[in-house]
């Protein structure tokens, strides 16, 4: 058995282990034994936090997007409009995630795994991109950088823009045209959301 590892919590090392095994095998090939093994924990200790291995899941992807989603956000300069910094993140952040081999992976092999984010129910990990999202949009109009309207909606109406160019940005580039490929689309992204947001 791996020893267990002592620069993270149980919880912590169980999220890595989960991680790495999806990376490896894919989520359907991914068993809680396998996890456990590779966490150097029992699977009573899995069992008890997990019932399942999609649950699992559902969490590492919670961290590993809440944590990519705020290293993309740039820290704010005094004086600066928050607009600026609020979609320089948000592209950055489409960027990132769509580089992110976790991100790739499930895209590649389980697809299925996001329907239910994009159709059905929002998760975790898109109500904690929502906070971020509003709280910027507020500073956004206090400062009169970011034309006013219900923070709620507002931020809910990016998320939907930038979770499209997220998932679905594969169908639409053209790696033959330079005018198609993905930088211009991330362009195109810079310039829907400085539009939509400016007063």
């Amino acid at each position: 058995m791996t020893p267990i590892r002592h620069n993270h919590s149980d919880g912590e090392a169980v999220l890595d282990a989960a991680r790495d095994c999806v990376l490896a095998v894919g989520v359907r090939r991914t068993t809680l034994t396998d996890v456990a093994r590779r966490a150097g924990v029992s699977r009573m200790t899995l069992y008890r936090r997990w019932p399942d291995v999609r649950t699992l899941v559902g969490d590492v992807m919670t961290r590993e997007w809440v944590a990519l989603a705020v290293s993309a956000m740039p820290e704010r300069e005094p004086g600066a409009p928050a607009r600026g910094g609020l979609v320089d993140g948000l592209v950055a952040g489409v960027e990132a995630f769509r580089a992110h081999p976790l991100f790739h992976k499930i895209l590649d092999v389980d697809p299925e795994l996001l329907l239910p984010y994009v159709l059905d129910r929002r998760g975790a990990s898109q109500d904690a991109l929502l906070g971020l999202i509003t709280g910027a949009l507020e500073e956004g109009h206090a400062d009169g950088s970011v034309r006013r309207a219900h923070p709620d909606l507002q931020a809910r109406s990016v998320l939907l823009v930038v979770q499209s160019f997220t998932l679905s940005l594969r169908t639409m580039t053209d790696a033959s045209d330079p005018a198609l490929d993905e930088a211009a689309f991330l362009g195109e992204l810079r310039t829907l959301l400085e539009r939509t947001l400016a007063p």
